[in-house]
């Protein structure tokens, strides 16, 4: 059996997107001049993403909802898309995730984040999946309480959860949440590593990792420090790529091969709209590239094209483009 499609589990939340006039003074007013809601996390911008592709490719999600509007504002979402949602579950335990995310005019985003449900995400939310699906990709590690507790085999409930995945026959794919001085990312990202065949992270999250500096002092990407988180990732389990990227590039590394940057074609500031979702839509595009047997540089090629579709609408999903008018941005060859 030839396996085929992507499955896309964890973190399903709603952002309440908010475009402001400036980022105001603690304990002043700043004017909200336009407002909408889109799905939001790692597995809906991913699965959304690759839908509006419009490549056939089998899709599903795997998430814990709660019993409210923003839920079924999820599951109308994933049945106009055709995605699979069998296995998201609603719960009256909680209300489903969100986030108020302030945009500001450069684009910068500001999120204020309710958890919700997406703590109760556990592992018997993952029995009987599809095995006829290819990759199995996990977001965001840090906010699934659950997931993150310990595990005494494998260090954490995570790292069984991948560990069982691949041993179902999936490849794995991982990606993790942007926070500032969380001491957790090594106690809980180095047991995932070795169950892992791809992870794509930006330059953020490898340097909480790292502890390296990523940008220089003139704010230009660090790309030997880059370079060298990334070795350090691969070395420490990852099987088979390790892709950090940020808004000049991407730092690809695969197993048995020399790394290589991969530079983007940058928006200008006016240009971009909002960067939600801007991360993720470089991950599905990298993952299509990885499911496809892309090479390392078209696979990220692709990523930066996804990405930069994403920088041009406020939301995560609306910019998403088909694969047709993405490959029209793409090099001929690469």
């Amino acid at each position: 059996m030839v396996r085929q499609g992507i499955i896309a589990a964890g973190n399903m939340l709603v952002d309440h997107v908010h475009q402001i006039v400036q980022w105001p003074e603690r304990g002043w007013l700043a004017e909200i001049t336009q407002s909408e809601r889109s799905t939001g996390g790692a597995p809906l911008n991913v699965l959304l993403t690759l839908a509006k592709m419009r490549t056939g490719m089998p899709l599903q999600a795997v998430g814990l909802v709660g019993e409210d509007s923003d839920g079924d504002y999820i599951m109308a979402m994933l049945e106009q898309y055709h995605v699979n949602r069998q296995h998201v579950q609603r719960t009256h335990a909680a209300p489903t995730s969100m986030s108020q995310v302030m945009t500001d005019p450069t684009g910068q985003r500001t999120f204020f984040h309710s958890p919700g449900a997406n703590r109760l995400l556990d592992l018997p939310a993952f029995d009987q999946l599809d095995t006829s699906m290819k990759i199995f990709h996990l977001g965001y590690l840090l906010l699934l309480d659950s997931l993150d507790m310990p595990d005494e085999e494998y260090g954490t409930r995570s790292a069984r959860l991948l560990a069982g995945m691949r041993e179902q026959g999936y490849e794995t794919s991982l990606d993790l949440v942007s926070r500032k001085g969380d001491p957790r990312y090594q106690p809980l990202v180095i047991p995932c590593l070795p169950h892992l065949d791809y992870l794509v992270i930006n330059e953020l999250e490898a340097g909480e990792f790292s502890g390296l500096d990523m940008r220089t002092i003139e704010d230009a990407p660090h790309i030997d420090n880059i370079a060298t988180a990334a070795a350090q990732l691969l070395q420490a389990g990852v099987k088979q790529r390790v892709v950090i990227h940020c808004p000049e590039g991407a730092w690809g590394l695969q197993a048995g091969s020399e790394g290589q940057w991969v530079a983007s074609r940058m928006l200008k500031q006016e240009e971009i709209v909002g960067s939600v979702g801007a991360g993720d839509a470089f991950c599905a595009g990298l993952l299509y590239g990885c499911h496809e047997r892309w090479s390392l540089s078209r696979s990220i090629q692709l990523a930066h094209a996804c990405a930069r579709a994403s920088l041009l609408c406020a939301n995560a999903i609306d910019g998403a483009k088909s694969l047709d008018e993405l490959k029209t941005e793409l090099p001929d060859a690469a």
